[in-house]
């Protein structure tokens, strides 16, 4: 398995409620663990966890244990499961043609 798809562990989770000044998903990390992965800070990535995936920004975070992420409002994944970080490929997404009869 390549070092850019490495699994990480959620470490924290952060729930927010309505009314909050900071609320969405986020993906906090450590800058030499998203570096492994070519992930910028304030990157957008897909988060693949057990049940679904989201897109979240990164932020990094130098307080955290190395292979772990604490993530802000990602539904489906709780402390301690296995998650993986992917980039988003946005100079290969597909294009988008209409078709006039």
């Amino acid at each position: 398995m390549s070092r850019a798809f490495a699994p990480l562990q959620v470490v924290g989770f952060v729930a927010t409620r309505r009314g909050d000044a900071e609320r969405g998903p986020l993906v906090r990390i450590r800058p030499d663990d998203a570096t492994k992965r070519l992930i910028d800070d304030g990157e957008l990535v897909w988060v693949y966890g057990p049940r679904r995936h989201e897109l979240a920004p990164v932020v990094y975070d130098e307080a955290l244990p190395r292979g772990g992420v604490v993530v802000r409002d990602i539904g489906g994944l709780t402390v301690t499961e296995i998650v993986r970080l992917v980039k988003m490929d946005i100079e290969h997404r597909p294009v988008l043609t209409t078709h006039l009869a």
